[in-house]
């Protein structure tokens, strides 16, 4: 995506106070996470972390960081067993590029995870090979195209046991349309990619932003949700063998939105698997659309009703990124959602969703999201960094401060 403008100073909108009715509520001093920033992460105040990705690069058995880092190298955080992080310089070399989203899996079957990067403005993808101990190989050349892109996946699509990849493409006022690609991994060559683009996706046009892989229609396969940031998102179903039809009626009537992201989780317990959109008024220019987050529910074989209204938080704010994650242990997925305050592009303070196990989400940021998580935040991963069991939230930003938040309640200092 294109940077931002910020219209407002940093220091002043620390506060938490938006310019919009949409701050958070007033919190108490326990919160189920805690914010480990200062101690845990590099710091870093100017990053575009934008994207990241939890792996075992170095073979310790603790999850390290994988971060997309726009208009700057890529880089690798190495965890220390205990969710304290520290920078492995050019770990991932000293290639800088228009980073938005990075993707980890083993694509060469050789038992180590592989980080795949992919780029916009400066149309450089990146793949890196593993070796286990903390070292990379850059391997670019296997990857069969370079463009604008934006949106990413990696699943096994076409269920020969390897990982494919998808890639959303964006024109950006460029001529030309913006296909998705389908890249398979090559069974005679694992690692090496092989487009199959025309034989296996429909020929669309869609500013892809996001991009999940998901059994939307309980069949056993992968089918595809993508995020657009000009109307509409896009639903493909897959036939079993990689082959994906444009099934977008399916998502039902939508309204226009600028999409980021897309995640599928099952919001209401009814063993089918629901899409939640993280939306933007603008990049940081007028108002135009409602940034408003929207929850599709399956109502089965991948047919989408749209039930915001009766199951989310109004809000006003835009939002590049969240997650799910089971915050309060109660064996429902909740939402950690990005906030940023558009026109202005004014930090907000992260916000948390609680379900009440039938798919329908309060505001409790005040008892879950320490009050200092407050910044320009973007894409977050989750994963247990401290190994306590309990899922932590890496969470990037643009022009932002990194932060981590480990799960278990204490007293703000």
């Amino acid at each position: 995506m294109h940077s931002p403008i910020p219209a407002l100073a940093l220091a002043a909108s620390l506060s938490g106070v938006s310019v919009t009715a949409c701050a958070a509520p007033s919190q108490p001093s326990r919160t189920i996470f805690t914010d480990v920033t200062a101690t845990h992460v590099p710091t870093d105040a100017d990053l575009h972390a934008l994207d990241a990705a939890l792996l075992d690069a170095d073979g310790d058995g603790d999850l390290d960081v994988a971060v997309a880092v726009e208009n700057g190298a890529n880089r690798l955080y190495l965890n220390d067993g205990a969710g304290k992080l520290a920078h492995a310089s050019d770990a991932f070399g000293a290639i800088t590029g228009d980073n938005e989203h990075v993707r980890v899996a083993d694509v060469d079957g050789d038992g180590h995870i592989d980080v795949l990067f992919i780029a916009e403005d400066t149309e450089q993808h990146n793949l890196f090979l593993g070796d286990g101990k903390g070292g990379f190989v850059r391997v670019s050349e296997r990857l069969p195209a370079m463009s604008q892109a934006n949106g990413v996946a990696i699943g096994d699509v076409n269920g020969d046991g390897l990982p494919d990849i998808v890639v959303g493409n964006t024109t950006e006022g460029k001529a030309g349309v913006a296909q998705p690609f389908l890249w398979l991994n090559d069974r005679a060559r694992p690692g090496y990619f092989v487009d199959a683009t025309t034989s296996h996706l429909p020929a669309i046009n869609v500013q892809a932003q996001g991009i999940t892989l998901a059994d939307l229609d309980g069949d056993g396969d992968l089918d595809m949700a993508i995020a657009s940031q000009d109307p509409v998102n896009r639903l493909l179903i897959n036939d079993g063998s990689g082959r994906f039809t444009d099934a977008t009626d399916r998502l039902g009537a939508q309204i226009p939105t600028e999409t980021r992201e897309v995640h599928a989780f099952d919001a209401n317990g009814d063993g089918r698997l629901d899409l939640v959109f993280f939306n933007l008024t603008s990049n940081n220019q007028a108002w135009d659309k409602d940034p408003q987050t929207r929850l599709l529910i399956n109502q089965g074989e991948a047919r989408f009703k749209d039930d915001t209204a009766a199951r989310l938080p109004a809000h006003r704010f835009s939002s590049w990124g969240g997650t799910v994650v089971d915050f309060n242990e109660d064996g429902h997925p909740d939402l950690v959602v990005s906030a940023i305050d558009v026109p202005g592009f004014v930090p907000l303070q992260v916000r948390a969703w609680q379900n009440d196990g039938k798919g329908n989400f309060t505001d409790v940021t005040a008892s879950v999201i320490p009050r200092t998580t407050v910044g320009r935040s973007w894409s977050m991963v989750r994963g247990d960094l401290d190994g306590d069991g309990k899922p932590d939230l890496f969470i990037g930003g643009w022009q932002s401060q990194a932060r981590l938040l480990l799960t278990g309640s204490r007293i703000d200092e």
